[in-house]
Parts: structure tokens; C-alpha cells; sequence
């Protein structure tokens, strides 16, 4: 019987078509397995490059004033930000053939493979930079498959919708360098004390050492290991045509010094840097997270010098050992930056921010809101009501208010509006306010931007309801601006971790007061600074005047338990408080001058060495000489005159009776010495007579 069978070549041939089948198949499935897989990374979009940032905080001047982290330094630089020596050391110890894959090293991949099996080990890794990456961005560091495999599909992600510079870009910014150290930045400013950027190849080869195991080749822990490793990367380089041999040899010889050390950044303006945050969640509407870890570069408007001076000059006039609590906003009226803050005595004491959050009662700084009114209401600086003690009905005469002047003295007869605000006399403050009705004080007061609830009751005339510092610091910038309103403001830009500017400052005023009137009650709060001469009453600056060496406008104010000064120039306003978090009584003349000596020992600071620049009339406002004690146009014969501002057709126009002729003994010939409103000028004389050193 015959068997049959195929001839060997038949045979041949059939196994040949079978595997032409099967690797057309497997083709086939990698093909469509990969299109899947490429289709999949697009339709799932690039993944979030959400990388903990440490935040940093600039002063107006680029200096860095604070961070935050948690725990640990992070800071995002560019690629061209980067030493190129360490972009060529990372590439070449770790993934030499980053720019041409596709995301996975096959070739690496089987080598490691035959490495690992031949030793029947783990011994090669074979993760590409953007494994790395993916790992160091989404997962963590454990070894199991389902941890592989999303790598691989993050990888896959990354690849499909970024580019590789920008791959190579976020995988030196997120690697671990020990010591607290993410990123090349944070490692080479711990390392070294300085910018990736100037890196040298010596140093780029130890950095890009480390991160196969940070607590095993930092120099910091051993320097033998981590030069034991250098020479790695310097061979590697070589080898790759990045470096030539003898480079390598010299760059290992190098004499390194290692810094080990983060540095360390004093953080300036604590209480500042609070209030900044506060502005990043108001305006920009950012969570915490995004605040302490956005890698924000935020830009502030605080300015160093100014912030250092505040600081000296609490510490001059408030020892330590005080007990005294003080609180200061300084602000540019003419945009609204604030340029420094103080919060508090101490703020590792108490984060407490009392220029912020401190409501307390702002005593006789309320009144320019008040005579602000009535100057919309009929009055001017020549208006006279008699200062005496007095009994105030209201309530259809249910009740009653005794309001009382500082140390119980009294004019005894009538005062002008513009000498009622210079000695601070709370008689004609509570006349007016009546007068006006006791709404129409809360109603300018919330025009003025005080937000703060107002009592309608005749002691708001003299400040018995609280207010914040930085709420009066904004009230007075109006008065300061002309009536132009502006919101004080702690951030000028904010930039993003990519570069990209997400937030700048844009100016936003409006003309809320009438500039005539507005001056007018500038140049009237100039008249707290008049000097005491030839015996002559002393107004509520006059301890001030030694120090004062241009021309201010403001007001001072005190109750049983706070202390207010709050005066401008054109250029710079500041608020200040002083007193105690637990609202006792501040006691002596002693702690109740701490604001006024903060305040014009501050101010002085600031301006000095800066052009003297004054407040100047706008249209439809005329200044005449007055004799101030009557608020009529003055004579020759009037010993004392004043050059005081009116809004056109308001101000008087009969002259003073009181002084027909100059006694033998005047001092007729006398040079008039009054503190003008010019550029830093002055002239005239005194404006007050009759009247004892008796208004705080």
C-alpha cells in the first residue's frame, strides 16, 4: 500500500504562509492596538500638568520678600533657563534616545530584559524621561503591574500632545534631588547657591547623578558615591559626542563647593504678605492649594524701604515691653498700591492682622467727613459756632449728650470751622452734626468707602463707632486724589508657573467727591501743622512740627482706648492706630503720642530726599488772607492772618473790625511766617491767639 505524503518543499512552503500570516496578523493587531492606543490619548486630551509649585512673593522692586511651600522647594524654569551642560548630562545618563522615541525605548527595553534574566535580578532599568515624568506626575513609586500600566497609558498621553522640549522641560522641573529639593532649580540653588541656568559641567554632572538615588549619591551625604557617579555622566556625555574626552577629565578634577543649604529668605512684611493672599482669593478667586503650591510668581506693590522704615519707627516709639499694640497702612493716594503694612508689635506673637481686621474707634479722625458735609451744606472755613460747655437734647429731648473737650477747656465763645478742626474742638463737631441731622455723618461716611457699621447718635461726631485702618487709610486717599476714589490694592501682576501673566493691575477710578470742596478740606487739615509762635494756642500737630519738614495735611484723633494719626501728602498717605488688643485704657500723654511720633517719624522716612510737593488749587477755588479768629477778610492791622481756600463766591467779603490799629509794643514790622500751601515754602503767621495749649 502507497502513503502519500507532501514533498518537503510543499511543506516549506505551507510553514512560510503560516507565519506570513501570523506576523501579518501580529502586524496587524500592533498596528491597531497602537492607532487605538494613539486615537485614545487623543481623544482623552493632554493630562493635567498639575506640579506643586512653591510660590514667590516680589517686592516692588524685584526682590523677593517670601514663599511658600510645603515643605518642600519647588520653582518652575524654562528650558532656556536651564544649563544646557545639564539638559545634555540628564538626557545622556538617562534616556539617550529621548528624541527619538516615541515615548518607550524598545531596543532598551529588550536589553534590560536579557540583563535582568541573565542575572535572575532586577539590575537595568529601562524608563524613558517621559515614564519618569509620568510617574512623577500622576502615580507613585510602586512596583505593581497596575501601577506599569498606567504608566504606559499616561506616557502614551504625554507623547500624543506634547511636544519634547516640552516633555524634557517638565520632567527636570518635577525630579527628586534630596534634601526637601524638586526640580533642578531648587536643587542647584541647594547645592551650589545658584541659578540652573549657571551651571557649569562639573556641577551639571553631579546634579544629574543624584536623582538615580537622592539619599545614596548627594554629595551632601557622600561625596566620594557622588563623585564616583559624576564620573558616570562624564563618560556617558562623552560617549554620546555631547562633551569631548578631555573635557570630561577636567570637569572631574574640578574643585567643587557645596553649599548644602537651602537659602534662607527672611520672610519681610508677614502681615503684608497676608493681606496679599487675602487679594489672591478676593480677586483672582484662587483656593489655598493654588495660592501655596500654584507656582505663582506675584508681583506686590510693597516697597522695602518703606516697610523697614514703619517697622524702625514702631519699634523707636512703642518699645518692646509696652504691651502696646500699633498698626500702620501706607498707601499711594494717587493709585492705591500699598507700599507698607504693620499688623501688629510681633507676628510670630499674633498672626492677628490689626490693620485689617481690627475694628476700633477712630475718635476726631471722623470729623473732615463730618465738615466735608457741611461744606456741601451751606458752611465754609469762616463758619463760627460758640465752643462752650455743653448739655445736647435729642431724641425729642429724651435723652441727652455732654460731650466734653480735652482736659475740660473751652473757647468760651465762637470758633471758625477751620480753628474747630486744627484744635480738634468737640463742641462745634457735635453742633454741626446736629445740625446736619445724625444720618447725614453715616451717609458720608459710607461715601467716604467706610464700610463699618455707623451708629446715627451724636457721639459719631467724635468717632464712637469702629472702623479698620485700611478702611480709613481709603477714606482719606480721597481727600489726598482731589475726590478721585481708589481701592487699596496689594498685587500689581501675577504671573503663572508657564510664564504666562494671569493677573496685572488695571487702574479703575472715579470722581466721586467735588474736587473745590475736596481742597478746601485739604487745606483746612493742613491747619493742624500750624506752628505755636508768640504764645499762642497750640493745635492738635504742633508736636509734630520739629520733625515735619514739608508740608502735610491731616488729622490726629484719641478716645480712653485708641490712638489715630492719619495724615498725606500728594504722594503718600498713612494710617496709623495705636492701643491695646484688650481695648484697656491707654494711659499718660506718653503712650498716647506712640501714633503721632509713629506717624510722622514714618512719614519723614519715606519722603526724604523725594521732591517737596504741594497741594494745589483747582478751578473754581479762591484763597483770601483771613484773621482766623473771626474768619473775616484780614487788615494790615490783624495781627495774625491766615491764607485760607473757598469755593468761589463762598468765601467772605467783609474784613475784620477787631484790630482798627496795632498796639506800640506789636511786632508791626514782622515777617509773616504761616506754613503756606506752596512747594515746601513758608510764609505768614500763626493762626490761632486767645487760647491756651489745651486740645490734644
Amino acid at each position: 500500500m502507497e502513503i502519500l505524503t507532501d514533498p518537503p518543499g510543499n511543506k516549506n512552503k505551507k510553514i512560510f504562509r503560516i507565519l506570513l500570516l501570523v506576523g501579518a496578523g501580529f502586524l496587524l493587531f500592533s498596528f491597531l492596538s497602537y492607532s487605538g492606543l494613539f486615537l485614545y490619548a487623543k481623544m482623552a486630551g493632554p493630562p493635567p500638568l498639575a506640579v506643586p509649585q512653591s510660590t514667590v512673593y516680589y517686592a516692588d522692586d524685584g526682590t523677593v520678600i517670601g514663599e511658600t511651600d510645603s515643605g518642600g522647594k519647588r520653582y518652575w524654569v524654562g528650558l532656556d533657563e536651564i544649563s544646557p551642560y545639564f539638559k545634555q548630562a540628564a538626557i545622556a545618563v538617562e534616556d539617550q534616545r529621548f528624541y527619538s522615541h516615541s515615548g518607550f525605548d524598545y531596543k532598551r527595553i529588550l536589553a534590560a530584559i536579557f540583563a535582568d534574566l541573565k542575572a535572575m535580578a532586577k539590575v537595568q532599568g529601562a524608563s524613558t524621561i517621559t515614564q519618569q515624568y509620568a510617574r512623577n506626575l500622576y502615580l507613585t513609586h510602586d512596583k505593581t503591574w497596575a501601577r506599569k500600566i498606567k504608566e504606559a497609558l499616561y506616557t502614551i498621553r504625554l507623547e500624543a500632545n506634547y511636544g519634547k522640549d516640552e516633555i524634557l522641560e517638565g520632567y527636570l522641573n518635577t525630579i527628586y534631588f534630596g534634601h526637601g529639593a524638586y526640580g533642578v532649580e531648587a536643587a542647584s540653588r541647594f547645592y551650589f547657591g545658584k541659578k540652573a541656568k549657571d551651571l557649569d559641567l562639573a556641577e551639571a554632572a553631579i546634579l544629574a547623578g543624584i536623582p538615580k538615588g537622592p539619599s545614596f549619591f548627594s554629595p551632601v551625604i557622600s561625596f566620594e558615591r557622588a563623585k564616583k557617579r559624576q564620573k558616570l555622566v562624564l563618560k556617558k556625555m562623552a560617549e554620546n559626542g555631547m562633551i569631548s574626552e578631555e573635557e570630561a577629565e577636567e570637569a572631574f578634577r574640578e574643585q567643587l563647593h557645596i553649599a548644602g543649604k537651602h537659602p534662607v529668605r527672611e520672610k519681610i512684611a508677614p502681615y503684608f504678605q497676608d493681606a496679599v493672599q487675602q487679594e489672591l482669593k478676593r480677586v483672582m478667586g484662587l483656593d489655598e492649594r493654588t495660592i501655596a503650591l500654584g507656582g505663582l510668581k506675584v508681583y506686590t506693590s510693597l516697597d522695602p524701604k518703606m516697610q523697614k522704615s514703619a517697622e524702625e519707627n514702631m519699634a523707636k516709639t512703642s518699645p518692646a515691653g509696652s504691651g502696646i499694640q500699633a498698626a500702620l497702612v501706607a498707601m499711594d493716594p494717587q493709585t492705591g498700591f500699598v507700599k507698607a503694612m504693620i499688623g501688629g508689635r510681633d507676628y510670630a506673637e499674633s498672626s492677628f492682622n490689626r490693620a485689617v481686621k481690627a475694628i476700633r474707634q477712630p475718635g476726631s479722625t471722623v470729623k473732615p467727613f463730618l465738615y466735608f458735609a457741611a461744606l456741601e451744606h451751606g458752611f465754609t472755613p469762616s463758619s463760627t459756632l460758640r465752643s462752650e460747655e455743653t448739655t445736647f437734647y435729642y431724641d425729642e429731648g429724651r435723652r441727652q449728650y455732654a460731650p466734653k473737650n480735652f482736659n475740660g477747656r473751652y473757647a468760651e465763645g465762637n470758633l471758625t470751622m477751620a480753628q474747630a478742626l486744627a484744635l480738634s474742638d468737640n463742641i462745634y463737631a457735635v453742633k454741626t452734626h446736629l445740625f446736619l441731622g445724625m444720618e447725614t455723618l453715616k451717609e458720608y461716611m459710607e461715601k467716604f468707602g467706610i464700610t463699618s457699621k455707623q451708629e446715627a447718635v451724636p457721639s459719631l461726631a467724635l468717632g464712637t463707632s469702629g472702623v479698620s485702618v485700611i478702611e480709613m487709610a481709603k477714606a482719606y486717599s480721597l481727600f489726598a486724589n482731589g475726590g478721585t476714589a481708589v481701592e487699596p490694592r496689594f498685587i500689581q501682576k501675577v504671573v503663572g508657573k508657564d510664564g504666562q501673566v494671569i493677573y496685572e493691575y488695571k487702574k479703575k477710578t472715579r470722581q466721586l467727591l467735588d474736587p473745590k470742596t475736596a481742597f478746601v478740606m485739604t487745606h483746612m487739615m493742613t491747619g493742624m501743622f500750624d506752628p505755636k509762635l508768640n504764645g499762642y494756642a497750640a493745635v492738635t500737630g504742633s508736636s509734630m512740627l520739629k520733625k515735619a519738614t514739608r508740608i502735610y495735611a491731616g488729622k490726629s484723633g484719641s478716645t480712653n482706648t485708641d490712638s489715630w494719626m492719619i495724615g498725606f501728602t500728594p504722594d503718600l498717605l498713612a494710617a496709623v492706630w495705636t492701643g491695646y488688643d484688650d481695648n484697656r485704657a491707654i494711659a499718660g500723654s506718653r503712650e498716647k503720642a506712640f501714633a503721632k511720633n509713629l506717624w510722622i517719624g514714618f512719614m519723614e522716612d519715606a519722603l526724604k530726599g523725594k521732591p517737596l510737593r504741594s497741594f494745589h488749587p483747582p478751578k473754581g477755588v479762591t484763597g483770601v488772607w483771613i484773621d482766623p479768629t473771626t474768619g473775616l477778610l484780614a487788615t494790615d492791622s490783624c495781627p495774625v492772618k491766615r491764607l485760607t481756600y473757598y469755593v468761589e463766591n463762598t468765601e467772605p467779603t467783609e474784613f475784620c473790625a477787631e484790630h482798627p490799629h496795632l498796639p506800640p509794643d506789636s511786632e508791626k514790622g514782622a515777617e509773616p511766617r504761616h506754613r503756606e500751601i506752596e512747594d515746601g515754602k513758608k510764609a505768614g503767621k500763626p493762626w490761632y491767639r486767645r487760647f491756651f495749649d489745651w486740645f490734644d
